[in-house]
């Protein structure tokens, strides 16, 4: 779940706002705000800014902000400190910070 070294194909920054399902078919790092399904068959990074209101499906999943939904991420899931999920977590592997809020 590491991603040291990886390279973004999408970045949604900070203040940007999408509203509806996206699809993207390399790894993401989302600092922005989503209202819809995220899928992708890489990587996410959820940035401590972030908001998510719906469901993200990815090969792994990174959670520094809040997510509204459920995860779909069969290698991994990692909630940071700073991390909330409210929603189910569907994976072979978690790990959690201390103060992590998950709910689901």
């Amino acid at each position: 779940m590491a991603f040291d070294g990886i390279s973004i194909n999408t970045l949604i920054g900070t203040g940007s706002f999408i509203k509806g399902d996206v699809r993207i078919d390399g790894m993401v790092r989302l600092d922005g705000d989503l209202e819809g399904r995220l899928e992708t068959p890489e990587r996410v990074y959820v940035g401590s800014e972030s908001r998510v209101k719906g469901d993200i499906i990815a090969k792994s999943v990174v959670v520094c902000g809040i997510i509204q939904g459920d995860i779909i991420a069969p290698e991994g899931v990692k909630i940071e400190s700073s991390g909330m999920v409210i929603g189910d977590i569907i994976t072979t592997k978690i790990v959690v910070d201390n103060d992590v809020i998950i709910h689901g």
